[in-house]
């Protein structure tokens, strides 16, 4: 009968325990990535988990979102530009009193501009949606909702009360864009 060498034994067992530790380490640190985009993306993370029906797609698309607008040269507006918006934001919400389907064309196209201005791509609108909630994800379901409202309008499918809900989406979005400085002064 043959002995085994207890060096053999001390071996498998390191060998064992770094494995071991090795998941230990994947799983801890997919658990971390999970959680920083939960409480990045917020809803909608929820939102995307939805719709991809998968938790580890909907992590992929999430964070190719992050990194594809990492890679843009999205920039703050400079202060006279803020200005301007913020005054074009006033005129727009004073149209909406008189003229509120309008108002709501105006409005869907001043965010488009002043997203634009930042350097974020105009291509269509869920790329859109998908590049704002990368920045602002706890306003892009608001752009989601006053853009579904502005296609209806287009089509004059809507109330007055859904063109004042809208320009109240549209607001909130265009506050987040323009940046905490402006939040009053376009009120």
């Amino acid at each position: 009968m043959q002995t085994t060498n207890p060096i053999v034994y001390y071996i498998i067992g390191a060998i064992v325990v770094i494995v071991v530790l090795a998941i230990i380490a994947a799983v801890a640190s997919r658990n971390a990535r999970s959680r920083r985009l939960q409480q990045h993306f917020g809803q909608e993370y929820d939102r995307t988990v939805r719709t991809t029906g998968d938790r580890t797609a909907a992590e992929r698309e999430l964070a190719s979102r992050v990194d594809r607008v990492k890679r843009m040269h999205i920039e703050e507006l400079p202060a006279g530009a803020r200005e301007r918006y913020a005054e074009e934001w006033r005129t727009v919400q004073t149209r909406f009193v008189d003229q509120p389907r309008e108002a709501l064309q105006q409005a869907d196209s001043l965010v488009a501009n002043v997203m634009r201005d930042r350097g974020y791509p105009m291509s269509d609108f869920d790329q859109q949606a998908a590049d704002i909630s990368a920045d602002h994800p706890q306003v892009v379901d608001n752009y989601r909702i006053a853009h579904g409202i502005a296609e209806r309008n287009d089509r004059g499918e809507v109330s007055t009360e859904d063109l004042r809900q809208a320009m109240v989406h549209y607001r909130t979005l265009f506050n987040d864009l323009l940046g905490s400085d402006e939040r009053t002064n376009a009120r």
